[in-house]
C-alpha cells in the first residue's frame, strides 16, 4: 500500500467513492455530490485529501478537515486493512485528528477503535 497526496487525476475518484451507494451509507451527509460542488470542495480542500494505492491504483482516501476525519475504502478492499492504514498514516500528520461516526456505523467505530480512537462524548440531535 502507498499513501500519497491528493491531486487533480484523483478528485473524480473521491467523488464517485463517496457516492458510492454502499459508502455513502456510512457517511453522516448522505446527498448525492455532484461534479460542481465536488469541485469547489476540491477548490478548498484538495490539500487536506490522501489516497491510498494499491498496485497505482487508487482504492480509498482520507481527508482531515477542522480536525475531522473523513475516510472511505472502495467496496472491495473493505476488511483488508486499508482503511486502517490510511487512517495511521494521516495522524502521523495530523496527531489531533478526531473522528464523527454515526452512532449505527459498526464498522466505522471498530475501524477508529482498533487504530486507538476512543469514545469520549456523545453528540445527540433532536430528529
Amino acid at each position: 500500500m502507498k499513501f500519497v497526496e491528493n491531486n487533480p487525476k484523483y478528485h473524480e475518484f473521491i467523488r464517485n467513492l463517496r457516492n458510492d451507494h454502499e459508502v455513502k451509507r456510512g457517511f453522516i451527509q448522505q446527498a448525492y455530490i455532484d461534479v460542481s460542488a465536488h469541485q469547489e470542495h476540491m477548490k478548498k480542500y484538495s490539500k487536506c485529501y490522501h489516497i491510498c494505492l494499491i498496485d497505482n491504483e487508487p482504492v480509498g482516501y482520507v481527508g482531515q478537515i477542522d480536525d475531522d476525519i473523513r475516510v472511505a475504502t472502495f467496496p472491495t478492499h473493505q476488511g483488508q486493512g486499508v482503511g486502517s492504514f490510511m487512517i495511521n498514516e494521516l495522524v502521523k500528520i495530523h496527531p489531533s485528528s478526531i473522528a464523527k461516526v454515526k452512532v449505527n456505523n459498526h464498522a466505522s467505530l471498530k475501524l477508529f477503535e482498533k487504530c486507538g480512537f476512543e469514545k469520549t462524548y456523545y453528540i445527540l440531535e433532536k430528529k
